[in-house]
């Protein structure tokens, strides 16, 4: 995967990249590739990314790897891990840096809790609010 990356990693076992699971992200997108006859990429938007989380166990910690979450409003892939990574910690935040930077050059920063409790939702797709 070459697409202009600002960061790439394997899926590790043990702390060592010996997985054919690959991971990248790149200004607008994040991509994971899986296999290694058959291949499959998956991607997604960045500026689609709702929530990011972290998940590190015990077993990651010793071998100093992580898992990054992140939920998204992509139909094909809702919920994307990248399992047991470097750098999990920063990793996160460098996602949620461009998470932030795609939203605002797409104008997709929007209140989330209006007066009154009202709450309106932007649909991307169609590029308009709707109320709940």
């Amino acid at each position: 995967m070459e697409y202009g990356e600002l960061w790439r990693d394997r899926k590790r076992h043990l702390g060592l990249p010996l997985s054919f699971t690959r991971y990248a992200l790149t200004e607008d997108r994040i991509f994971v590739e899986t296999g290694l006859l058959n291949t499959e990429l998956e991607e997604v938007l960045l500026y689609r990314v709702r929530d990011i989380g972290m998940k590190i166990s015990l077993g990651q910690r010793i071998f100093g790897v992580g898992t990054v979450i992140l939920v998204s409003s992509d139909k094909t892939a809702p919920k994307l891990e990248l399992k047991n990574i470097r750098n999990p910690r920063i990793v996160k935040e460098q996602i949620h840096q461009q998470v932030e930077e795609m939203k605002v050059k797409r104008r997709l920063r929007v209140g989330e809790v209006l007066e009154d409790g009202a709450e309106d939702e932007f649909d991307e797709d169609k590029d308009d609010f709707t109320s709940k």
